[in-house]
């Protein structure tokens, strides 16, 4: 027999600021159902998860909920007024003697439920409000981002919490490895309109391109019928005005339609300049040591960062991870040892506070009052890697509108401040950037682009994150704080670290000074031979420089053909040739940097 729907949702409208976020939304939720819900920030994840919370009224439609279903919503900012402790508030709605369920919870998201409300951090509070959903075990769980501010170790406890719970959810997550653990079934969000598929995220990607290239199609189609109809009414409307007003009108509604279809919203047009080159040699520790009191941070650990390494920093919260970044930038000196810096280094930080925005300052002031980025007599201008831009131009590449370019940088959510601190990082040439939690907040495309943006960054990048998919495709090296002031470094990233650590199990012999995992490293030959270069090889390696610099200047040119939003509407075959050709060049460029590699190194074991 078919059970009841735990929720239901019909024909949902919203309206904020006079802008629609809903128009006759419906979904439902049935038991067991392990959902995430995906889309871009700002398109109504949050807004549709509190109408799902009963927390937000819709101004039409209905949600019901049977009688006897218990529906619990992990809130954001927890109003903790009242409770003078964090276990207090998590146990709140629990009956007497079920005090064990916080402290399991507890104990698995890593807070403590003794600590005073007043003293708690903003993660510890939303920790609180986590385990206070955990304990409660309602028939229907709503997560919004569940994963900022915990740790790689509270992210598994969670994960394997969830796995096992009979209780369906709602899951809201930038966490790729989290998503496609947990999930399956997926909502999306798109302007306005909620889709449904009956996969978990794992199929998601896929599924969002096709319809959109679906959409792409259908749009083209329909700009060809009105190019069409509207050279046909200007050619023969005066002939035959009586007996064709009917297709005048099929003209009229198709523009119509068109100018009521919603334009998708691009993706931030973001980009990394690095300046000067650093030396080849960016960092050098040698046996450095940190202690705090009675903890011990660091002990006897080296590490050489060369220049276009991606270091990532892993470990449970509190281990010291912040202490040894700050030691390596020179931020902090160490107790012992010592810790050098190549030459011309220029970083940047990205903190995971975001403290460099001033929550009362607008978006305009947040850019034009920063120093780096004041343009002399130019109050409405900002200087963008040595180029002066109009703010307001400039804070579109970020998916920011002119009306929100006058607002407070407090009006903004979570993924907005991290667009905005992002556009003001970039803005400026650097060779070595910082990344303290970039991945918070920010929605799966912008993501995507961020990543590509590290791949193409010429100079260094040191990666605080707790988010392993993120790490995966980033990191070429990985420094795992383990605690006891042991500091390991391992090749590759996440999943590279895993297996090597497993490895290590067996011996328990500490790794030292691994070389990172970088391209070069991947593609250099295994054999120990010392074979020396034919005639032809050494002119083709002498000819490969010049056939790479031609490749990448044609690259280059697609690239910039291809930026033309319009042009796939304006010329679909111009564009169908620029994108085959871009790809067939990106492939001949792989090719030939591979084969320069295998030729570079064997010349260097003959000599």
């Amino acid at each position: 027999m078919a059970r009841a729907p735990l929720m239901q949702l019909s024909d949902i409208s919203l309206t904020f600021g006079g802008d629609p976020v809903f128009h006759d939304l419906s979904l439902v939720i049935q038991p067991g159902d392990r959902v995430a819900l995906v889309g871009r920030n700002g398109s109504g994840k949050s807004t549709l998860m509190k109408v799902m919370a009963g927390l937000v009224e819709a101004d039409a439609g209905d949600r019901v909920v049977p009688p006897g279903t218990s529906v619990g919503y992990m809130e954001q900012e927890p109003d903790m007024s009242g409770f003078s402790t964090l276990g207090e508030f998590a146990s709140s709605a629990l009956e007497a003697g079920e005090m064990y369920r916080v402290e399991m919870a507890a104990e698995g998201l890593k807070f403590d439920p003794e600590r005073p409300v007043e003293t708690a951090s903003g993660g510890e509070r939303r920790r609180a409000a986590l385990a206070k959903l955990m304990a409660e075990a309602p028939d229907l769980m709503l997560l919004d981002e569940p994963t900022n501010h915990l740790d790689i170790e509270a992210i598994a406890w969670l994960e394997a919490e969830l796995k096992q719970t009979r209780a369906a959810f709602v899951l809201i997550s930038h966490d790729r490895a989290f998503l496609r653990e947990l999930t399956r079934a997926t909502l999306w969000i798109d302007r306005g309109n909620v889709r449904r598929q009956e996969r978990g995220f794992e199929g998601f990607e896929a599924w969002r391109d096709k319809i959109w290239q679906e959409e792409d199609e259908a749009r083209h189609k329909l700009d060809r019928k009105i190019k069409s109809e509207a050279r046909w009414a200007v050619e023969g409307i005066s002939a035959r005005r009586k007996r064709n007003q009917g297709r005048v009108r099929a003209l009229q509604d198709l523009r119509a339609e068109r100018a009521a279809q919603i334009k998708r919203q691009g993706t931030a047009a973001m980009a990394l300049e690095s300046g000067p080159k650093s030396g080849k040699k960016v960092i050098e520790a040698k046996d450095i040591s940190k202690a705090y009191e009675d903890k011990l941070i660091l002990r006897d650990f080296s590490i050489r960062i060369q220049r276009g390494d991606r270091v990532a920093f892993v470990g449970p919260n509190g281990v010291g991870k912040t202490t040894l970044l700050k030691t390596l930038l020179k931020e902090v000196e160490p107790d012992d040892g010592s810790v050098t810096h190549g030459t011309n280094l220029l970083p940047v930080v990205f903190d995971q506070a975001r403290a460099q925005l001033d929550p009362e300052m607008s978006l305009w002031d947040s850019l034009t009052g920063d120093k780096d980025m004041r343009v002399s007599g130019q109050a409405d201008q900002v200087m963008v890697r040595g180029q002066p831009r109009h703010v307001v131009g400039y804070l579109k590449d970020f998916l920011f509108d002119e009306r929100q370019a006058r607002a407070p940088v407090k009006s903004l959510s979570g993924g907005e401040k991290a667009r905005l601190l992002l556009a003001k990082l970039m803005a400026r040439e650097s060779n070595v950037l910082v990344l303290d939690e970039p991945t918070n907040d920010l929605d799966i495309e912008t993501l995507d682009l961020l990543q590509e943006l590290l791949d193409d960054y010429d100079g260094t990048v040191l990666l605080v994150s707790h988010d392993r998919d993120f790490l995966d495709r980033v990191a070429t090296t990985t420094i795992a704080m383990e605690g006891n002031g042991r500091a390991t470094v391992y090749a590759g990233g996440w999943t590279d670290y895993q297996a090597q650590k497993g490895d290590s199990a067996l011996d328990d012999a500490p790794k030292k000074d691994v070389k990172p995992k970088g391209k070069k490293a991947e593609l250099k030959p295994k054999s120990q031979a010392k074979p020396k270069l034919s005639f032809t090889e050494k002119h083709r390696l002498e000819e490969l420089p010049k056939e790479l610099e031609r490749l990448e200047a044609e690259i280059a040119k697609l690239e910039e053909l291809l930026a033309d939003p319009e042009l796939f509407t304006r010329e679909p075959v111009k564009f169908k040739k620029a994108t085959e050709a871009l790809s067939a060049r990106q492939e001949a460029l792989g090719q030939a940097e591979e084969e320069w590699l295998t030729l570079e190194e064997k010349a260097e074991n003959a000599g």
